[in-house]
C-alpha cells in the first residue's frame, strides 16, 4: 500500500482511536495533536507494503510518541505555576473519547501519579482492552514486565479512584445546582451540595484566576472560597453546559471567549460533590468551541 491517498485514508480511519489513546496517556490536547502529527509522518514514510496490520502499527507508533512526550510534559510541569489539571476536552457528545471512564477529569488526575509506562499499560489494557502480549510488543518489554506494570497501576488507581459511573442526569442536575449556588454566593446551598471530604482543584497556570496554588480540602473551606469566587466573575459571563471528557459540565464564557471550565466529581451513589476541577488557564481553553 504505497499509494499516498491510501495512506491518508488509513490514517484518517484510525485517527479517532489514536487520538483517544494518546490523549488518555498525555492529558493534553495540544500535545496529542503533535504526537499524531509525528505518527502520520512515520506512517507516510513507512514501507507500508510490509505492514501486516496498519492498526497495530499506528497504535504502536502513537503510543511511543506519547511516551516520548511524557518526558517533555514532566519538565514543563516543574516550572508550572500552581496546580496542574488535564486540558479539558469539551464537546457536545456524551462520550467523545473512546475509553469511557478512563477519560474523565477525575481519573486523568489520578493517572498523572503513575509512571509513564504504568499509565500507558493501564490505558491500553483497562480502557482499550489490549492484551498484555500486544502491549509488550508495543513497548518493547516482556509480557511478564507488562503484567507487573498493569498490576501496580491497577492497584494504585483503584486505591484512589474506585471504578464507577455516575448517571448523566444526576451529574447534570448536580452541576446546575452547584453553578447556581456558586455564582449566587449561596453558602447554605454550597454546604448542602458539597461532600464533607470535598477537594477543590484550580488550574490557572499563572495566567488565569485560581483560588489557591494548592488544593483546598474540606466542605467549609471550599464552600466559603467558592462563595467568594462567585462575586468575581465577569459581568458579561454566560454559562453553557457541555460535556467535558464525557461528563456533563459547565463552561463559563465572557462574550464568545471561554474563561473557565468546571467539572464535578460526584461521590458514588450520591449527588454530593467530592471533587471540583476548575480550569482557567487560557492556554488550555483555546480549543473550546463557542457554540455547540
Amino acid at each position: 500500500m504505497t499509494d499516498p491517498d491510501s495512506a491518508t485514508q488509513t490514517f484518517v480511519e484510525h485517527r479517532e482511536l489514536l487520538f483517544s489513546i494518546v490523549y488518555n496517556i498525555l492529558g493534553s490536547v495540544a500535545d496529542t495533536e503533535d504526537a499524531l502529527q509525528e505518527t502520520w509522518l512515520a506512517w507516510a514514510s513507512a514501507n507500508r507494503d510490509q505492514v501486516e496490520s496498519p492498526r497495530a502499527y499506528l497504535v504502536r507508533i502513537a503510543v511511543n510518541q506519547a511516551l516520548a512526550r511524557r518526558a517533555v510534559l514532566a519538565r514543563r510541569r516543574e516550572t508550572y505555576i500552581g496546580q496542574w489539571l488535564p486540558e479539558p476536552l469539551v464537546t457536545d457528545d456524551p462520550d467523545p473519547v473512546v475509553g469511557s471512564e478512563t477519560s474523565s477529569m477525575a481519573l486523568l488526575v489520578v493517572l498523572e501519579t503513575l509512571s509513564p509506562a504504568e499509565r500507558a499499560v493501564f490505558v491500553l489494557h483497562e480502557a482499550f482492552g489490549y492484551p498484555h502480549t500486544d502491549i509488550a510488543d508495543m513497548l518493547g518489554r516482556s509480557p511478564e514486565a507488562v503484567r507487573q506494570l498493569a498490576h501496580r497501576a491497577r492497584r494504585h488507581v483503584r486505591a484512589r479512584r474506585p471504578r464507577y459511573r455516575v448517571d448523566a442526569q444526576v451529574q447534570q442536575r448536580a452541576t446546575e445546582r452547584f453553578v447556581a449556588a456558586t455564582l449566587g454566593g449561596d453558602l447554605e446551598t454550597l454546604l448542602d451540595v458539597l461532600a464533607p471530604d470535598v477537594t477543590l482543584w484550580t488550574d490557572g497556570g499563572g495566567k488565569g484566576p485560581a483560588t489557591s496554588l494548592q488544593p483546598v480540602h474540606g466542605r467549609d473551606a471550599v464552600a466559603k472560597l467558592l462563595a467568594i469566587v462567585g462575586t468575581n466573575v465577569p459581568d458579561d459571563f454566560e454559562v453553557r453546559y457541555r460535556h467535558v471528557n464525557g461528563d456533563p459540565s459547565a463552561v463559563l464564557f465572557s462574550g464568545e471567549s471561554p474563561f473557565a471550565v468546571l467539572v464535578l466529581d460526584l461521590a458514588p451513589d450520591s449527588d454530593h460533590v467530592r471533587g471540583v476541577y476548575s480550569v482557567t488557564n487560557p492556554d488550555k481553553l483555546t480549543r473550546i468551541p463557542s457554540h455547540g
